[in-house]
């Protein structure tokens, strides 16, 4: 089983929030004594936060759907359903969540950053809360908004000072085993380090953290050999050392070969990476280079030939064995000067700042947009509140979508509509995907809550009638006028035969 995971996808759910109820009090001598239906508490969310006992992704790798608490329904007598807490996700430090599409949604880094992933629904109102002068007992109540879910991707990214690249068996863990108080897995085969083994190395007063990242072959910054996933922990660290092994009896290996080699893959890598957050590309940043296992005759005679060629590229060369402890003292000291000289350059951190964006005057929240596709003409209206009325509606109910009516026409959908050309039947489309709502427009559809006097759950608005023309109005006046005449001409001819001579 693995113990160490650096990569995981995660499913989350927000809760859905709670129903709003549609009650009326009742008690004695009090039939009918007003709404009291109370209102839906609103679902949790989904919040990763930086723990810094959390070292790995492990977890998320077994259980990958998290879904937060729900609100419950609003009950009668104004109690008020309940909030569903929000679901703490703990990651390690270092933690980058991006989209599906590879697109950065947050860095975490620094104890107690946080990102929501889901957010909850929000609860519906009550019958209480919809109360009005005009609509003083309403017969429905708004549905809970559905919690938001969103399919993210955790990526660790090692937080250290100091990174160890190199080919596999250069001796990166047996380095960090040497001056810390590390034990990583060491063997006399290559890729025995599958996982980023950290160190914290003491030298002097200075204390500071070494990685040792997983080997690197050629073709690392295409993935080759699971490059990809060990490039990624080397982002964060400001130092990087490249161990080069001097005892190593592959054909066609020495010491310099294996530096341009490295030196290419970090390159190729760093082009397609984009630095962020004002962070010093991989390759400007302090490197030494560590001439390793030089307890061997001949490794130390390759070490001591090579130097002053890796000299000439500006380098700091360490000659060091990791069996018999030589030369790791000075090492571990110029380390520790790279690291303090690298803290005092880097930039401080800036204090949270609270922006306020408030709206413009001009902007109505929502947009309305004349759209085609293949031959078909609809309007789509896009908007926060536009298609969370939407959603929080009981089409069930024709009081509810009257109210729905009222809401969107005094936030101006309607002139927005036919400034952008649509006529009464175009097809209208509120919202987008499979939850959006589509209706044919009516433009002359009354709005006001004082024109409503039918029974509770009604709305007069909705019923299925006709309106008369122009035209078929002056026929049925006519037909009218033409009535009364006969009429009058057959009262008078009855009252001239004598049938009748009252007034």
């Amino acid at each position: 089983m693995a113990a160490f995971v650096d990569r995981v996808v995660l499913h989350a759910s927000g809760g859905d929030g709670g129903h709003g109820c549609a009650s009326i009090h009742r008690e004695k001598f009090k039939p009918l004594a007003g709404p009291d239906g109370g209102n839906g508490g609103n679902g949790g969310s989904v919040r990763l936060v930086v723990d810094p006992q959390v070292t790995t992704l492990l977890d998320y790798h077994h259980a990958p759907h998290r879904h937060a608490p729900s609100g419950t329904q609003g009950m009668g007598d104004h109690r008020q359903g309940s909030t569903g807490q929000d679901l703490v996700l703990p990651v390690p430090d270092g933690t980058v969540v991006k989209s599906t599409d590879g697109e950065v949604l947050a860095d975490l880094v620094g104890a107690g950053a946080e990102y929501v992933v889901a957010q909850g629904g929000h609860g519906g109102l009550g019958n209480a809360a919809l109360s009005s002068p005009r609509r003083k007992a309403p017969g429905f109540a708004l549905l809970g908004e559905p919690g938001d879910a969103a399919d993210v991707v955790l990526e660790l990214k090692t937080i250290a000072d100091v990174a160890l690249v190199g080919f596999p068996s250069a001796g990166k863990s047996s380095l960090v085993a040497a001056i810390s108080a590390a034990r990583p897995k060491i063997a006399d085969y290559p890729f025995t380090t599958l996982i980023p083994n950290l160190g914290v190395v003491q030298a002097g007063d200075a204390r500071y953290t070494v990685a040792d990242v997983p080997g690197l072959i050629p073709g690392a910054s295409e993935g080759k050999g699971l490059g990809l996933e060990f490039l990624r922990h080397v982002e964060r660290c400001a130092v990087l050392v490249h161990v080069l092994d001097c005892a190593t009896l592959e054909p066609g290996r020495d010491p310099l070969t294996d530096l341009d080699v490295i030196e290419a893959e970090l390159q190729a890598y760093a082009g397609d990476l984009g630095i962020e957050g004002g962070r010093v590309p991989l390759t400007e940043r302090p490197q030494l280079v560590v001439l390793n296992k030089i307890d061997v005759p001949e490794a130390r005679e390759l070490a001591e030939l090579v130097r002053p060629d890796l000299e000439a590229r500006g380098l700091r060369v360490f000659e060091v064995s990791t069996a018999s402890h030589e030369g790791l003292r000075p090492l571990t000291f110029a380390l520790a000067g790279l690291v303090d000289q690298a803290r005092r350059e880097a930039p401080q951190p800036e204090a949270t700042r609270v922006v306020l964006r408030p709206r413009a005057v001009d902007d109505a929240g929502f947009t309305v947009t004349r759209r085609i596709d293949a031959d078909h003409e609809y309007f789509q209206v896009r908007g926060t509140k536009p298609e969370r009325w939407v959603r929080q509606t009981d089409f069930t109910n024709d009081e509810a979508v009257g109210y729905l009516a009222d809401r969107l026409a005094r936030l101006g959908v309607e002139e927005k509509l036919l400034a952008a050309g649509a006529v009464a039947g175009a097809e209208v489309v509120i919202g987008d995907g499979p939850s959006a709502v589509v209706f044919d427009w009516e433009p002359t559809l009354l709005t006001g809550s004082e024109l409503l006097g039918g029974p509770r759950g009604s709305d007069q608005r909705i019923e299925e009638r006709t309106r008369p023309t122009r035209g078929q109005k002056r026929e049925e006046y006519k037909d009218r006028m033409d009535a009364k005449a006969e009429a009058r001409a057959e009262l008078w001819t009855e009252r001239e035969a004598g049938l009748w001579r009252e007034d």
